[in-house]
């Protein structure tokens, strides 16, 4: 067989794909099945699906991704809509997908319970509801500009409490733009200070009309609002995440006004009816204390008040008797002391005490002067011991009995005879005066 009879893989795989491509039957198919390795991805997503024998790859591209409004699970049994193709660097078929809801129930359904479920986890409907104002002055409606929900609000505020002022903040409540809408008018409320209650909410409809009210994004802003929250969507059967959210949770807009503002006529009633039951309860209570004072004069006491203070007056008569004792008593031990110290002091007289010391310090002084002179004639006598064996020691005594020395001119004296120099001059000193003499000849004596 020729060369030219075979294909190359990409002329093969081109081939098939223009065959899936312009199958009139795989442009747009209608398939269920069950997902399999789904991983959120922040673009598009790449999964696959499959029953009990096969699988096929799934493609969905961004812009279909971000119109389904449930969040898809690995094992979710889902019906998709999408047209069959062939990706050639591969060589599998897939299937593109343009549309995917759950298989037995509403899309918007399982998406509105699984942001249930996660936002019941996190606790923002468990978290503490706040107080409604019992008399609110300005009260903030975020709803359509034209729908019947802020007539009647505004017919039944008037009716009820004609004080109280209503604000619109017009949104859009239905449709694709409704959700950022609401968010922008919640924002733009707790921008302000002075409002006192917010009242969000539309009127009834299908789930796709009160999905906005269902939206994360509202859920969230809703629960930070610094403002307490009335919610108003729909009938009563609806309930939506933001009435979940929300401080007080309304079943229309008529209900939604009256849990805002009181009823004047009623708390007028109110303060009536408390003035007549005040004005009841302090004529009772003076009456009680009219018959209590009546009472206390007719007692024993008041006919006869001297007998209050009998018993004081006897209480202070014994207390004055002891006093006067006790203050005799102190008297006389004070002047027995008294009497005792006198009597110490008189023994212990100190001129008596001053002519003794004067006599101890006259024998003192006579004791202090016969040991000085003995101690002086001891130290005299000392001294001239101690000049006679200086005397015999002097060198004087040694020249009177026929010795000499001699001294240089400078006055040192010459006591060995390498002290003397040849020719030297020198002074001999003898007892009776001195001999200028010079050296003519030394002589070392012999040591042995």
């Amino acid at each position: 067989m020729a060369e030219s009879n075979y294909l190359s893989v990409t002329q093969l795989t081109t081939y098939l794909k223009r065959k899936f491509d312009y199958d009139p039957y795989l442009q747009r198919v209608y398939l269920t099945g069950e997902i399999s390795n789904f991983r959120p991805r922040p673009g598009h997503q790449y999964f696959s699906l499959k029953d009990d024998h096969a699988k096929i790859n799934v493609v969905m591209f961004a812009s279909a991704f971000q119109r389904v409004k449930f969040q898809p699970e690995t094992g979710m049994k889902v019906n998709v809509v999408g047209q069959v193709t062939l990706y050639g660097q591969s060589g599998q078929y897939q299937i593109t997908i343009d549309r995917m809801e759950p298989d037995g129930v509403g899309a918007l359904y399982l998406a509105y319970e699984q942001l249930k479920a996660k936002l019941a986890q996190e606790g923002l409907f468990s978290r503490p509801k706040r107080e409604l104002p019992r008399f609110p002055k300005r009260i903030a409606v975020i709803t359509s500009r034209s729908g019947a929900v802020i007539h009647d609000i505004m017919t039944t505020a008037a009716r009820r409490d004609p004080l109280a002022q209503i604000v619109l903040f017009p949104a859009v409540v239905q449709g694709n733009q409704a959700a950022d809408s609401l968010v922008q008018r919640l924002r733009q409320v707790y921008s302000y200070a002075d409002f006192d209650v917010i009242i969000i909410g539309r009127g009834g409809g299908s789930i796709e009309d009160l999905w906005p009210f269902n939206e994360e994004i509202v859920a969230r802003t809703m629960v930070t609002s610094p403002i307490p929250i009335i919610s108003s969507v729909g009938h009563e059967t609806d309930t939506t995440i933001a009435d979940l959210v929300a401080d007080q949770r309304a079943a229309t807009p008529t209900a939604a006004a009256e849990l805002a503002t009181p009823q004047l006529s009623e708390v007028l009633a109110g303060i009536l009816d408390s003035r007549t039951r005040l004005l009841r309860s302090f004529q009772r209570q003076l009456q009680l204390w009219r018959q209590q004072l009546q009472r206390q004069e007719q007692s024993f006491l008041f006919q006869h008040p001297e007998r209050l203070y009998q018993g004081y007056v006897q209480q202070l008569d014994l207390l004055r008797q002891r006093f006067d004792q006790a203050s005799q008593n102190y008297l006389q031990g004070q002047k027995q002391e008294w009497q005792l110290w006198q009597r110490r002091l008189l023994q212990v007289n100190p001129q008596q005490r001053v002519v003794t010391d004067q006599l101890q310090v006259a024998n003192l002084t006579q004791r202090l002067q016969r040991s000085m002179a003995t101690i002086l004639q001891q130290k005299r006598q000392q001294v001239g011991q101690q000049m006679q064996a200086l005397d015999q020691l002097s060198p004087l005594r040694t020249v009177d009995r026929g010795y000499g020395y001699a001294l240089d001119d400078q006055g040192h004296a010459l006591t060995s005879v390498q002290d003397f120099a040849a020719d030297q001059v020198f002074a001999l000193h003898l007892k009776d005066g001195q001999v200028k003499a010079k050296v003519l000849q030394k002589e070392q004596a012999n040591n042995e």
